[in-house]
């Protein structure tokens, strides 16, 4: 069966647009750790919540620079960088602040997409400025790019059994079917969120699109509406 990431990516390689013209204003970033081992970990629904993004968008993130993995989408006119950074997660600032002055792109413009054990699963908190929180990855850009006031959307991935569970164990565990279901419910609001952040309305994003936990049930959607795994 194929991961969570695998199934991404599979769709994010569908439809191609041409990449859009002018400079790049704003990048997006998803954070997680590069390599099969890693597909599907808590550690990596930044990567994951990216990849949904790309799939709505119909844009592939392969090509190769700022020790990353890149595209280009246009987003509410804007053009966008797409950012999955390929080096390990306690280096990911390398990624972000090459990229970012490369662009002359300002760091209040820089989205980050990541992992919360803080959360529960389905729990979803947008935060314009912040600490590390303990976070590896945020901790690198904010030491890398002296900057901890750009935006970042936390997805939680739940906390660990017990005290006495290895955190890196449960991080870079797998998530189970529920978890997993949970998780699709709550990466269909990227897209939406991603707009908002283009169009500086975060304010907007944050009362919407917050929650504490997993969605509640809804009925049947129009088939146009997210992803269907």
């Amino acid at each position: 069966m194929s991961t969570l990431d695998e199934l991404f990516a599979k769709i994010a390689a569908g439809r191609r647009p041409a990449a859009p013209a002018g400079p790049v204003e704003l990048i997006i970033v998803g954070l997680g750790n590069p390599g099969k081992k890693y597909q599907g970990t808590r550690h990596n629904a930044g990567f994951m919540a990216l990849d949904t993004l790309a799939a709505k968008l119909g844009v592939a993130v392969e090509k190769l620079r700022f020790k990353s993995l890149c595209g280009e989408a246009e987003i509410a006119g804007k053009r966008v960088l797409l950012l999955k950074p390929g080096t390990y997660m306690n280096l990911s600032g390398q990624a972000v602040q090459e990229a970012a002055a490369y662009h002359k792109v300002p760091m209040d413009r820089v989205l980050v997409l990541m992992d919360d054990i803080s959360l529960p699963v389905g729990a979803l908190r947008i935060r314009k400025k912040g600490s590390a929180g303990g976070h590896n990855g945020l901790k690198n850009i904010i030491y890398l790019t002296g900057r901890d006031d750009f935006p970042r959307v936390k997805i939680g991935v739940g906390e660990k059994p017990h005290p006495d569970y290895d955190l890196a164990d449960w991080v870079l565990g797998k998530f189970s079917p529920e978890d997993a279901k949970s998780l699709l419910s709550l990466f269909a609001d990227i897209p939406a969120i991603a707009e908002c952040f283009v169009q500086g309305r975060l304010d907007e994003a944050m009362s919407k699109y917050n929650r504490s936990g997993p969605p509640k049930a809804k009925g049947p959607e129009p088939s146009a509406g997210g992803h269907q795994l």
